[in-house]
């Protein structure tokens, strides 16, 4: 099955930045819709950026609209999720999921859960 590995999260500063990347391995990763979600303490977890197969299609949360850009590179099996302007309020675990039957939209709205996740990497914005 598909598996997921989350790296790149640590601890920056307000106004800094982060690069997330999400390996895939298991199957390819272009057959695959690709999102980032998150979750903070006491807080739902929100879907904040999908990507679609070809690239084309990509969805944002208003919350990070503008900060945050998704990206993939099928042929390194890669999803990025470039993090600027970092806000205390993006603290959080970062997941990645993917799903090959439903749309970036349906994934990032949450409705319907992906079929694969990651396990994880923290993301902790402070000074």
């Amino acid at each position: 099955q598909l598996q997921l590995v989350e790296s790149g999260g640590g601890l920056v500063q307000p106004g800094g930045s982060l690069r997330l990347s999400c390996a895939a391995s298991g199957f390819t990763l272009d057959y695959y819709i690709i999102g980032w979600f998150r979750q903070a303490p006491g807080k739902e977890r929100e879907g904040i950026s999908c990507i679609s197969k070809n690239n084309t299609n990509t969805y944002y949360a208003d919350s990070v609209k503008g900060r945050f850009t998704i990206s993939r590179d099928n042929a390194k099996n890669t999803v990025y999720l470039q993090m600027n302007s970092l806000e205390p309020g993006d603290t959080a675990v970062y997941y990645c999921a993917g799903s090959s039957i439903i749309t970036a939209q349906a994934m990032c709205n949450m409705w319907v859960s992906p079929r694969y996740w990651g396990q994880g990497t923290q993301v902790t914005v402070s000074s």
